[in-house]
């Protein structure tokens, strides 16, 4: 990912707060030299020294079977985004857009079982525990829940790099910054709106 000096984020805890907050990522392998992607929620685990993530697909996803031939794969996260006018500006510049992405690549492995198991407990667990009736692994049939890890793939990826971009309006004056803000808020739509949070929080103007 091309990630130009004061867009680039070092805070490697700042990147693992984004992928757990943004945990619906893109998988991509290829496959004969053809790029093939699957959209999954994906948790990240830390073992000792280090980081992996985890998440299954169905077994008739076919992406499966490219899993071999990929030394490495990537797995893309991205944020909130929008498009950024230069008539926000104090002396109109090209327009451009503003977002966050971390892009993670690293070595992954199939996991089966216990493993398996486990994995998709805690899945579980962050998506259900809070829930009136929340369905969990323990309170309801373990029967049902064994037969649909027939149907899934399960599996596991050692975090080998990261590559995390936030476009933000770094380089804007104050004057540009706060200008942005004030009409990302009249664009009305949820991305533009979001955005526009993040950039009071990150700069106050």
């Amino acid at each position: 990912m091309y990630v130009p000096g004061h867009f680039k984020v070092k805070d490697e805890k700042e990147v693992w707060e984004f992928i757990k907050e943004h945990s619906f990522g893109i998988l991509v392998t290829t496959e004969n030299g053809k790029p093939i992607a699957t959209h999954l929620p994906f948790q990240l685990v830390e073992d000792e020294e280090d980081y992996y993530l985890s998440s299954h697909m169905a077994l008739g996803n076919q992406q499966w079977k490219s899993f071999e031939q990929n030394e490495q794969v990537l797995v893309i996260f991205p944020g909130p985004h929008s498009y950024i006018s230069s008539s926000w500006y104090k002396e109109v510049n090209a327009p451009t857009w503003n977002y966050q992405s971390v892009h993670v690549y690293g070595s992954l492995r199939v996991i089966e079982t216990d493993e398996l198991r486990n994995d998709l407990s805690s899945l579980l667990e962050k998506y259900e525990k809070h829930r009136e009736n929340g369905v969990l692994w323990g309170n309801t049939s373990p029967k049902g829940f064994e037969n649909q890890m027939k149907g899934v793939v399960g599996f596991k990826i050692k975090i080998e790099e990261l590559q995390a971009a936030y476009k933000l309006s770094q380089n804007r004056t104050d004057e540009d910054y706060k200008n942005i803000i004030e009409n990302l808020k009249k664009e009305g739509s949820t991305d533009a709106e979001q955005m526009a949070k993040i950039l009071a929080k990150q700069r106050e103007v």
